[in-house]
């Protein structure tokens, strides 16, 4: 992998959390562990939806080593939870609605008494009808999950006339799109350490994307003050919006508090899978036409996504793909009518791209089509069609102005790749051999509007603190969590470059909720923009007062001193010299230096929930290579341009576009976490296909855009989720390309791919194939 552009080699640098990470010397929250500590495990119901009838725990808790076997009636507080909508039982006591729903939790001295313990629990279950779809769960008659019905949200939004605009229409494409159940696949499971301090507070060790967050909602069920739980989470082993809901915390903080020990709990994989959040499966049906010329007139889209048996954020997820459904093209008269429904199948959460892979699968795949019936070339289709500077974004509301658009089409219409399509296209370029005449070649693109932060009327606070520390330190505090994607290094590059520091003059502090500020959730492609508007809101107020106060311990003016490697330096006759350290600084000053700042993730003017106003814009091209024999497909060759504003860490931003092109490369190909009858076929990774090295082998160009307006204030849009989204309709593109079939199902099928004429029989050992 490169990055398609000269960089500065001094920004290159070994990531500070890096050799911990490579030689395992790092120890992740679930490493940890305390004397006297218990073990924590978590009775989860067998059936996918199931009355409770009775619950006796009597015979557990006479195991010996068991100090504490918890039901329903031990929650002190809120039996409940959720970040956006409470409707998850911390144990459940009427009723079960997915297989992985918990009723009963137990902490012992041993994992061996855990797992005696958990299995005497006695649980009388009536099992109930099972909601193993969502056309199901919209029945009429369907046993309602939910008091107000199998519905938790619907999205509508409606500009223009489409039924009259699709009869002035040349072409009409009509096609349904179907999208896979994925798994976050982490490192690290679920899991965390649960300590009651003496003074009678806790302290909760355990993954999670927001802090602060996980605070306010354990506070509610343990009916205690937020200020007598403190949070601590970082480092993570990756989370990718898996981890931005309560998972085990609620049970370890409760054994924790019942039992006055330490208490452990980390998942198997297995119960990870089971438990955990996963990507929506969305099924999304689109009627799209255009006009002779290849102008997008009219769009009509109905999604319909399984948001499981509760809530979590499959609202808000459900609002990105309405509005990204419509994504960066202009369309006259547009009908969307979406709707996130209620199943027994397994939770459906947050994941990387939160709605937008599947609304962009579809919306790209939309595209392809008009222009292949038009017979226009698909690239100039996505130009006469897409958003101008200036333009408003996709549900009409006023967005930040940039020129991404247009520049991210043109890098990519200028790539190698494209270039060799063309070329290949008119019959000019050079011809490929092959070894094997049944391996297939295509080349496919795709064009993407994706936006970040949390958008209109939801909660999205920023900010963070500079402060100079007794030691000589200067700490930069952030309510952030580094969970893989390298904010520390980005924060690193960031107050080197903009004050002059050296990384030894640093201190990071993160992920604590008693020493940081509420820096809002390390999630929606936020955290780099709004560390970046946060040192640049702190940058003259620091500098100033770090400056001033060498002046009067120098006696110099703070216009000839300077900030640098170390300390604070003197510029007087053009040279520069050593004058204080900033320990020597910190232990003299007789003022505290430090600096604050507090605000929210810029909205956009407009009063629809969720509409955004940052976008990033993105295009990637593919090359892949089809085997007709066994419908297999490998991706060579990837092309990716993102205008998404200054690169702050080069080897971050690379790694972001690496690791979000895998994970989209299994969505598209392999990955599917299998369901039937509301219980999973795929329990673990053993029948789980993520790709390896070998897969997401070939050659992998990145094309940052960094130009802004000049009056931008925004600057760096956030990088962590745009590579995810327009892999999949890229390939699928390519496919079609090499082989003229139209993918409309997610992971792609082999069967759908395979073509085995009478020469490639012949031509393959019977043993190879």
């Amino acid at each position: 992998m490169r990055l398609d552009k000269q960089t500065s080699g001094a920004r290159w640098r070994i990531r500070p959390d890096g050799p911990g990470k490579v030689t395992g010397s790092l120890a992740y929250l679930t490493d940890m562990t305390a004397p006297d500590m218990l073990i924590g495990l978590v009775l989860r119901s067998p059936f996918p939806h199931a009355r409770i009838l009775g619950i006796r725990t009597e015979e557990a808790g006479k195991v010996p080593g068991v100090a504490a076997v918890l039901t329903h009636e031990d929650v002190p507080g809120l039996n409940a939870y959720g970040i956006a909508v409470q409707d998850q039982p911390v144990f459940c006591f009427d009723r079960v609605r997915y297989v992985g729903d918990a009723v009963a939790a137990v902490a012992a001295e041993t994992m061996e008494a855990a797992e005696k313990a958990l299995a005497l629990i006695e649980v009388d279950y009536e099992e109930l009808p099972v909601l193993d779809s969502p056309d199901k769960a919209l029945e009429a008659d369907a046993p309602r999950l939910h008091p107000h019905g199998n519905e938790l949200h619907r999205n509508d939004y409606k500009v223009g006339d489409p039924d009259s605009a699709f009869a002035d229409c040349a072409i009409v494409v009509e096609e349904t799109y179907v999208t896979p159940r994925q798994m976050h696949a982490y490192m690290e499971t679920e899991g965390g350490l649960f300590v009651p301090e003496a003074d009678g507070r806790l302290t909760v060790y355990s993954p999670t994307q927001h802090g602060f967050m996980d605070r306010l909602q354990l506070s509610r069920i343990l009916a205690r003050p937020q200020s007598d739980i403190r949070v601590v989470s970082s480092p993570i082993g990756g989370s990718f919006g898996g981890k931005d809901e309560l998972n085990v915390q609620p049970y370890g903080a409760l054994l924790a508090l019942a039992t006055g020990r330490p208490v452990k709990i980390h998942n198997s994989r297995k119960e990870s899978v089971r438990a955990g959040l996963k990507r929506h499966p969305m099924k999304i049906t689109m009627k799209t036409g255009a006009d002779a010329d290849g102008r997008l007139i009219a769009h009509r889209v109905r999604v319909v996504a399984d948001t499981g048996p509760y809530a979590t954020l499959g609202a808000e997820v459900l609002n990105f793909a309405t509005e990204h459904v419509i994504g960066p093209y202009r369309i006259q008269n547009v009908d969307v009518e979406s709707v996130s429904v209620y199943t027994n199948n397994g939770m459906s959460g947050e994941f990387r791209g939160f709605g937008g892979n599947q609304a962009i699968f579809a919306l790209e795949g939309q595209i392809d089509r008009l222009a292949g019936k038009l017979g226009i070339e698909p690239w100039e289709f996505r130009r006469r069609n897409r958003r101008e500077l200036g333009d408003p974004g996709p549900l009409g509301q006023p967005i930040a102005p940039t020129d991404g658009a247009a520049q991210v089409w043109q890098a990519l219409a200028d790539s190698p790749l494209w270039r060799e399509k063309a070329n290949r296209s008119a019959g000019s370029g050079p011809e490929e051999t092959k070894l094997e005449p049944w391996i297939k070649t295509g080349i496919g693109a795709a064009f993407v509007m994706h936006g970040a932060g949390l958008g209109v009327g939801i909660p999205d606070p920023a900010g963070g603190r500079l402060l100079l520390a007794p030691d000589g330190k200067i700490e930069a505090v952030f309510g952030y969590e580094e969970f893989g994607q390298g904010l520390i290094a980005t924060l690193e590059l960031m107050l080197i470059e903009t004050f002059g520091f050296a990384a030894d003059d640093l201190r990071i502090i993160i992920g604590d909720t008693d020493v940081v500020p509420d820096s809002g959730s390390s999630t929606a492609s936020r955290a780099t923009s709004m560390i970046w508007k946060s040192v640049q809101n702190m940058k003259a107020p620091f500098a100033e007062q770090l400056l001033k106060a060498a002046a009067g311990l120098t006696g110099r003016e703070s216009g000839q001193l300077k900030l640098g490697a170390g300390g604070i330096y003197g510029t007087a006759d053009s040279e520069e010299e050593p004058l204080l350290t900033y320990a020597e600084l910190a232990s003299r000053s007789k003022e505290s230096i430090r600096s604050e700042t507090s605000f929210h993730f810029p909205v956009t003017a407009s009063n629809r929930t969720g509409a955004h106003f940052l976008y990033t814009y993105y295009s990637v091209a593919v090359k892949v290579e089809v085997d007709t024999l066994t419908g297999r497909v490998r991706v060579v060759d990837q092309f990716h341009a993102v205008a998404a504003g200054p690169v702050m860490n080069p080897q971050g931003y690379l790694g972001q576009l690496e690791g979000g092109s895998s994970m989209a490369l299994g969505w598209t190909l392999t990955e599917e976490a299998l369901m039937a009858g509301g219980r999973y076929l795929t329990n673990n990774f053993d029948t789980y296909l993520i790709p390896t090295l070998s897969e997401h082998a070939g050659n992998v160009t990145v094309q940052p855009i960094e130009d802004l307006p000049e009056d931008d204030a925004y600057g760096p849009r956030g990088i962590g989720e745009i590579g995810t989204v327009g892999l999949a309709p890229a390939i699928a593109s390519a496919v079609h390309d090499a082989v003229g079939v139209w993918v409309a199902k997610l992971p792609i099928d082999p069967g759908e791919l395979q073509r085995i004429p009478p020469f490639a029989r012949k031509a393959v050992p019977q043993h190879d194939r």
